[in-house]
Parts: C-alpha cells; structure tokens; sequence
C-alpha cells in the first residue's frame, strides 16, 4: 500500500462508528450484503441501445451471487436476436459482478444488465420478502403457455388508421370493423398452441384452426380486414 507523505505524517485515530451495512431484503430475510454470495433475488427490467432503435427485456434468477436463469428477450434490429442468443450462454454461471462487467454483445442487453444488478444490490427485486425466493425457471411464467414473449405490435397512419398486427393472444389475423369503420374486434392465431399441435403430429391446417380465436365484438364486424394487406 502506497501513502502520500501527508498522510504518512498523521496521526492514526481510531474509527468510532462502525456499524456495518444496512440490511437489504433478499427472499424473505434481511441481509448484510458485504460478499457478491450474500446476493439472491429474481427480478428484470429493461435496457435500451446508445441510439435508442432497440431495447431488451431482461429477467434473472440469483442464488449465492451466481446467475442461476436468465430470460432475454428483445425488440428492435435483427442482429439483436442473435445477440440475445449469446447473452444467454454468456450470463449463465457468472457473478452479478462478472456479469455486469461482461460484454453481453447488445449494447441494450449490456444497458439491461446494469439495471437489473443495480435493482439487485440494493434488494429491490420481485422476491423481496419472498421467503426462499422462487425457483429456478420462473422466469418462464413472464412468456405463458406456449413459451412466446408478451408482444404487441400496432401500426398506424393519419392517412389511413391503426392495424392491430400482434397481441398478447397471438398473431392476429383480422380485425373487425362496424359501420363507423372503428375496430371493434379481432381475430388470431396462438402460434405457440399453434406450433405445439404440430410438433405432436396434427395436421397442420387442423393445428391452425384450433389455434385461432377472437377477442372483442369480432362477429359483429361490418367488415372484416387483413391488417397486413388491406
């Protein structure tokens, strides 16, 4: 250890408080986090690229401080899927620390990351005062029946309107119109349920029209458009 000469000429004087850390809630307990092993929680949160064309919705599992699930999803440019892919074999094993000081390929996926350790250090994650926290693959219950991220996808125009292209129910397919040309319902595929008929063996026409269903007043459109052609 190397001291200045100013320092080296003081006096030493003891330390009066000392109280440690402050206790943060960690999965039903509070604790003294002062090791990288005292950490646990799962939570996620959201990250965004420097230009701000992309972002990443990022959910991790900590036990002792090591990264135990990791659940990446992201919006925006192609190669952020790709990036997601590699982010999910990096991340897996690491230390918050580790992680955090990773290059987890997408300039969002990296921004996510900082969010989430911060969350988790300072014990402001989903399990909180969850005793025991929650198990590893819980992280899959945020995607639902189907394992398919919660997407919404709408486009619209002054010219022309919105277009209903993704809900939560799945791709949708039509929408309903009534006479004031206003949507007042839609139709969709779960392509999730969709794709698990068919890896089971169901015709895939079959498969298709048992994964359809509409949401709203759909049957008593006006109209019905494709929202992709129309």
């Amino acid at each position: 250890m190397m001291y200045s000469t100013e320092v080296e000429h003081m006096c030493p004087l003891a330390k009066g408080a000392n109280h440690g850390a402050a206790p943060i809630p960690e999965e039903g307990n509070w604790v003294q986090a002062k090791e990288i092993k005292d950490i646990a929680g799962l939570t996620h949160g959201i990250g965004w690229c420097a230009p701000q064309q992309g972002a990443c919705k990022l959910t991790l599992n900590v036990k002792d401080g090591i990264i135990e699930e990791a659940l990446v999803e992201t919006i925006g440019c192609s190669g952020m899927t790709h990036s997601a892919a590699m982010a999910a074999e990096i991340l897996m094993g690491k230390t918050i620390l580790e992680a955090l000081n990773s290059d987890l390929v997408c300039d969002a996926i990296n921004t996510a990351m900082r969010e989430l350790f911060l969350q988790i250090v300072y014990g402001r994650t989903q399990t909180a005062f969850s005793e025991g926290g929650l198990p590893i693959g819980a992280g899959l219950e945020d995607l639902g029946k189907g394992l398919r991220s919660q997407v919404a996808t709408m486009f619209a125009t002054k010219a022309k309107g919105p277009r209903y292209l993704e809900m939560a129910e799945g791709y949708v397919t039509r929408i309903g119109v009534d006479d004031n040309a206003e949507i007042i319902g839609y139709e969709y595929v779960n392509l999730g349920k969709m794709m698990d008929a068919v890896k089971k063996g169901t015709d895939a026409n079959e498969a298709l029209a048992n994964a359809k269903g509409t949401y709203g007043r759909f049957a008593e459109a006006v109209k019905i458009i494709d929202p992709r052609h129309e």
